[in-house]
């Protein structure tokens, strides 16, 4: 009797933003829809897929030493197969290659289908797979639309991922009803620009009609946005997020700068003023909204007194949330030839700076907080508390709250509790339950 070969058994390693995060969990599924055997480390793997980030400079370096760290087990003979993909692969292949051979495959963004092709070539299958969550099953990320139009002189993103293309309404809905079946409850909403979204498909900026179908669906009950372009800002979608009641009270909007000087060298299509008005107004339209943000602190022309205007700006507008990226110098931009003036020491100088100020705000926006009844959706047991977070904070990047429990109580990971907020420390929020 003729023995049955194992099957391949592949290891999926993601690297970079949540837009990564959502590509490789559509790769898995397709994968494991093959018969091919998914494991979680290399180290268990025949073959290695690597889904690069070419964003930044801190980004690329760990793509690349993740490739190094491959090519090491394959020369060992540790792993039969190594394969790279993603943002980094489309963008530097050709020096990649020369400097890597033990790479055996090269892949850019969105080639899902060639990939498995490759790992099994002899298989026939249709790209059905049910995407396999990498995130815990309470929360995931939804893509709605791929690429970028905007021409910020920073960025390289439309360089690897190209164009904006929104995902047609009906396929995120069904995307989201999927999920739901696999028992997520908040959606974190992703994309290069939301706020471009429909501009392809409809001949208008569509994001409003594509929130109230996502708030339709049976089982969401938390939808949050990230990456709204404040240029153009469709404010239509502003009278969803204050009637939606599963819309969270949440926006991430990167806004990079806010001198005009260096908004216009970076091509934000946006000034000082403009973005000042629009963030009023979104706090007029959605009063008790979250906003989040963050900036690049470095950029070639940022001098001094720019980047003191830019502090100025985050204590005037006492943004909930906010990171702070140091500007990366990255080929084939527009801001390429403007060199790299600003030295790495001033860099993390201004960012520690306006993370200071950050923290002073983020604790005034707690302190708030202290003896209201919040909503808190259950991420973790940690020693007997729950570790979750408040509807005003995304999954990975924000604050968590700490909550001590009722000792008879029956939370799952998941579930959406009452809690009453104690105190703070710092980021760290803590809390109580309360009764429902």
């Amino acid at each position: 009797m003729q023995k049955t070969q194992p099957s391949k058994r592949v290891a999926v390693i993601t690297l970079g933003c949540s837009k990564n995060v959502v590509d490789s969990e559509h790769l898995m599924g397709e994968i494991q829809s093959t018969g091919l055997q998914l494991v979680r480390e290399a180290d268990e793997a025949d073959a290695v897929v690597i889904n690069t980030c070419g964003f930044i400079d801190l980004a690329k370096e760990e793509s690349v030493q993740a490739i190094l760290e491959g090519a090491e087990m394959k020369k060992q003979g540790r792993i039969q197969e190594l394969i790279v993909a993603g943002c980094l692969s489309d963008r530097y292949t050709d020096d990649l290659k020369r400097e890597i051979p033990e790479v055996d495959h090269f892949f850019g963004t969105e080639a899902i289908s060639s990939i498995v092709k490759t790992l099994a070539p002899d298989l026939k299958y249709q790209l059905m797979g049910e995407r396999i969550l990498t995130t815990p099953n309470h929360f995931a990320y939804l893509k709605i639309s791929e690429g970028c139009d905007n021409p910020c002189s920073f960025c390289a993103i439309p360089l690897m991922r190209g164009g904006h293309r929104s995902k047609p309404i009906e396929q995120v809905v069904k995307e989201m009803e999927g999920l739901t079946k696999q028992g997520v409850k908040e959606f974190v909403v992703v994309a290069q620009d939301l706020t471009y979204y429909g501009k392809d498909l409809y001949g208008k900026r569509n994001l409003a009609d594509l929130l109230r179908a996502m708030s339709d669906v049976d089982g969401a009950e938390w939808i949050r946005l990230m990456y709204a372009y404040p240029s153009r800002f469709p404010k239509d979608i502003l009278p969803v997020i204050r009637e939606r009641s599963n819309i969270c009270n949440y926006m991430d909007m990167p806004l990079q700068h806010s001198h005009d000087d260096v908004l216009k060298s970076m091509r934000r299509g946006i000034t000082r003023r403009t973005t000042g008005d629009l963030l009023k107004e979104i706090r007029d339209e959605v009063p008790d909204i979250a906003l989040r943000t963050t900036f690049i602190v470095g950029y070639p022309n940022e001098t001094e007194e720019r980047f003191e205007d830019l502090a100025d700006f985050v204590r005037e507008h006492q943004f909930e949330r906010m990171g702070v990226f140091e500007y990366s110098r990255e080929d084939d931009t527009f801001a390429h030839i403007l060199g790299n003036p600003v030295t790495q020491e001033v860099k993390a100088r201004r960012r520690q700076h306006l993370m200071d100020i950050q923290k002073e705000i983020a604790e005034r926006h707690n302190e708030k907080l202290i003896g209201t009844v919040q909503d808190i959706i259950v991420d973790e047991f940690v020693n007997g508390e729950v570790l979750g977070r408040t509807q005003f904070d995304a999954p990975e990047v924000d604050q968590e709250v700490h909550v001590v429990l009722d000792p008879d109580h029956s939370l799952q990971v998941g579930d959406i509790m009452k809690a009453e907020i104690t105190d703070y420390e710092g980021f760290e929020v803590f809390a109580k339950q309360a009764s429902a």
